[in-house]
């Protein structure tokens, strides 16, 4: 992802292609860009259903759920110190039932899906251009080809 438009670019391409159960880990340094990435794909799937709505960050909050369908968690661990923190957010019943979205996701230890798809974010020196790696389970391959061409490097 070159620049944030490229980051926003690549939520929306995949926020159609999302469905009950599936979490994307959004691993990265602060200012990688995880966040920018999760409010525009929030954004896409609350326009797909003409609904707006503010996005905040879920730093203090630690969760924001969104009302689409199906529901959409989005969720900061960063504050978390233990990983049975994130069974007290509703979290485990959250991985099988909606979309997730969960930055620092190391925080959740044993917990983690192992059907997640993780996208690496991380910016180049100089912090002007991103890059973004995504990596999962072989099931997230042939969904993952329709995000082919909209990666500008």
């Amino acid at each position: 992802m070159p620049d944030a438009d490229a980051t926003t670019r690549l939520g929306e391409t995949l926020a159609p292609q999302l469905g009950p159960g599936d979490v994307l880990l959004l691993e990265g340094p602060i200012g990688a860009g995880k966040t920018h990435f999760a409010r525009a794909l929030i954004t896409a799937r609350l326009a797909a259903r003409g609904e707006v709505e503010d996005i905040p960050s879920p730093t203090f909050t630690l969760v924001q759920v969104y009302g689409a369908e199906p529901e959409i968690w989005h969720a900061d661990l960063y504050r978390l110190s233990h990983p049975d923190e994130a069974i007290e957010l509703g979290l485990e019943d959250a991985f099988d039932e909606a979309i997730c979205l969960i930055e620092w996701p190391e925080r959740l230890g044993d917990l983690t899906p192992a059907k997640a798809l993780t996208l690496r974010f991380e910016a180049t020196p100089g912090g002007e251009t991103r890059r973004v790696a995504l990596s999962g389970p072989p099931a997230w391959a042939a969904r993952l080809s329709a995000l082919k061409g909209t990666q500008d490097g």
